[in-house]
């Protein structure tokens, strides 16, 4: 054991000591005392499941989700999880990057398949910070981030590597896709390198096998590529399990985001559409993931995340009228049959919780306390600060600025740091700032789908109690100005510096 303060070191070890730190500034650091004790990390991000897609979540969800209750009654559900945007590509950016992502040239919407990359090549992202630590590090599935692909002239040249990716962030393995599922080119691009060129025309489709006219590889099946991504991730989970280093998988999900298109296998499972059965696919590629782990019988060394990177794009109808069960080309369900976000208002892309309060679970066997509950509010951007104090490093003033370590939440403590108040941003720009039971949004309206859609700062804004109105009908704000003024002041602060973070 190293000297206490004031103790004087002989010297061949003060030799062993030097040698030793020298060793872990050049992030070899396995070598370093407790390093084998550090746990593999999973983490899988859905692509627009909802709060209320999940039975452990919503006792009245018709869907089958045995593999999510599983993972909740294995480990701790976060029951005030958000992310920090309402869409996929600011999510995706904020996970990665610990940063909100209204902070860089994105202020809305996302970028498509052939969209330039997003991440700054200066921007440390957490798979580096990780691989620096000494950890292996791996993507599979939805990128979504900008991959800059090559070009002829004015066109796209697929016969070349893309220049920046997953490969280029920090990612030793990657094997994606470049967009959601219904954005093209669709390829396969592994380590930076299309697996098959895109020959054919994709012509395109209406919803629910929503798709976009563009190039395709004939190895690329909609159908088929959630299990092609799941073989992979098995594939590097079972590999990485052979190894003395610790890994980190990052597995973005393709589903349930348009197309919504199930496995035949899965077709007709639920009885509530195509969406419905798709959800329950996704269920079974997650019990995949935890088959793979507990088969290895690395169950107590790896920490399993399951969340979604926003809510679902499914309406909630209160009136009667025809819904998915009845019309599969309907985008929506009565009540009745299913409320794809709980009792949250709104739809994927709004301000209103179903925008962004989605399931967050954590599995880490002997760790977590099984069956365990967290009603902390929570943010996405947390996981880069969780990983890195799982880790053993530290993170300096530049990195994972909006990330606070949700790891003594995971070990049934208090944080050890205030969280910040989390600002959320819907896919029109629209603000908005929650700390404690209030949520203030900084417009009029929802700044996505839902109407009125209103603008970014334009009043009146809204005020709501989520603990007494999570259904967000209530503004209050002309009965509570002196909580408004506040909100409106911390959002300020916030948005103007380059943290929240201290």
């Amino acid at each position: 054991m190293p000297a206490k303060h004031g103790e004087e070191l002989l010297p061949d070890y003060r030799f062993r000591v030097r040698f030793l730190s020298i060793i872990f500034l050049l992030g070899a650091n396995v070598f370093s005392a407790g390093a084998d004790d550090r746990p593999n990390i999973i983490f899988i991000l859905a692509d627009d499941m909802g709060f209320g897609d999940v039975q452990a979540l919503n006792a009245k969800s018709k869907i089958p989700t045995p593999n999510l209750n599983r993972l909740a009654a294995q480990g701790m559900t976060f029951t005030d999880a958000h992310t920090p945007s309402s869409v996929c590509t600011p999510t995706r950016y904020g996970v990665l990057t610990g940063r909100y992502c209204w902070r860089t040239r994105l202020k809305r919407g996302v970028l498509n398949g052939y969209g330039e990359p997003l991440i700054h090549k200066d921007r440390t992202t957490v798979a580096e910070h990780l691989r620096g630590q000494g950890y292996s590090t791996g993507i599979v599935g939805k990128w979504h981030l900008g991959l800059s692909f090559a070009k002829a002239g004015k066109e796209f040249d697929f016969s070349k590597p893309v220049s920046d990716g997953p490969h280029t962030h920090g990612f030793e393995f990657s094997k994606v896709i470049p967009a959601s599922l219904d954005f093209p080119p669709y390829v396969y691009i592994q380590d930076g390198e299309l697996t098959q060129f895109p020959g054919i025309e994709q012509p395109s489709q209406k919803f629910p096998a929503f798709l976009r006219k563009g190039e395709r590889s004939p190895d690329f099946v909609m159908e088929d590529v959630l299990d092609h991504l799941l073989k992979e991730a098995q594939g590097y989970i079972t590999k990485q399990a052979k190894n003395d280093k610790p890994f980190f998988l990052y597995f973005p999900l393709t589903a349930p985001h348009k197309p919504v298109l199930p496995h035949p296998r899965f077709r007709g499972k639920t009885e509530l559409g195509p969406y419905g059965d798709f959800v329950h696919q996704v269920d079974d590629i997650v019990g995949g993931v935890l088959d793979s782990v507990d088969a290895a019988g690395i169950g107590e060394k790896t920490l399993v995340i399951y969340t979604s990177d926003n809510g679902s794009f499914m309406h909630r109808y209160d009136q009667e009228r025809a819904d998915h069960v009845s019309d599969e080309s309907v985008q929506g369900y009565l009540a009745s049959n299913h409320t794809a976000n709980g009792r949250f208002r709104g739809t994927k892309a709004d301000i209103w919780e179903a925008g962004h309060h989605v399931p967050f679970f954590a599995r880490w066997s002997g760790k977590i306390k099984p069956a365990s509950q967290c009603k902390e509010t929570v943010c996405l951007t947390d996981f880069f600060a969780t990983a890195a104090e799982i880790s053993g490093g530290k993170l300096d003033s530049k990195t994972a600025p909006d990330s606070f370590s949700l790891l003594p939440l995971l070990n049934g403590d208090e944080l050890k740091t205030e969280r910040a108040p989390v600002i959320h941003h819907s896919v029109g720009g629209m603000f908005s700032i929650r700390e404690g039971d209030w949520k203030l949004v900084l417009g009029n309206g929802s700044g996505g789908r839902q109407a009125p859609k209103g603008k970014p700062f334009e009043r009146p804004y809204q005020l709501f109690n989520l603990a007494d109105d999570i259904e967000e009908a209530n503004n209050v704000i002309d009965e509570h100005p002196h909580v408004a003024k506040k909100l409106v002041e911390l959002f300020h602060q916030i948005h103007s510096l380059e943290r929240s973070r201290p």
